[in-house]
């Protein structure tokens, strides 16, 4: 489980039948209160949006959250809102 800000949203013209009606974020990662990577992540949450702090989960375990089977294809999903993040960024 890992920490991000989501930065953007991303519209995919064409995507993995399993990914249709799932929300896709752009979220810079947070690591040790400092920017890191900028990823593509699900929104499992379905409400997530630009500035929102968020946890995530990843590898196989981000696309089990999604009740459809097959598992849709997600390295990352997030999962929740923080609501105080106390580091200096």
């Amino acid at each position: 489980m890992y920490t991000g800000k989501v930065i953007g949203t991303l519209t995919a013209s064409i995507k993995d039948e399993n990914l249709k009606g799932i929300p896709l974020l752009v979220v810079r990662t947070i690591e040790n209160g400092k920017d890191a990577a900028v990823i593509i992540a699900t929104d499992a949450t379905r409400q997530a949006g630009e500035g929102d702090f968020v946890y995530l989960i990843g590898s196989k375990e981000a696309g089990r959250v999604f009740p459809n089977n097959p598992v849709p294809p997600t390295d990352a999903s997030v999962v929740g809102f923080i609501d105080n993040y106390n580091e200096e960024l």
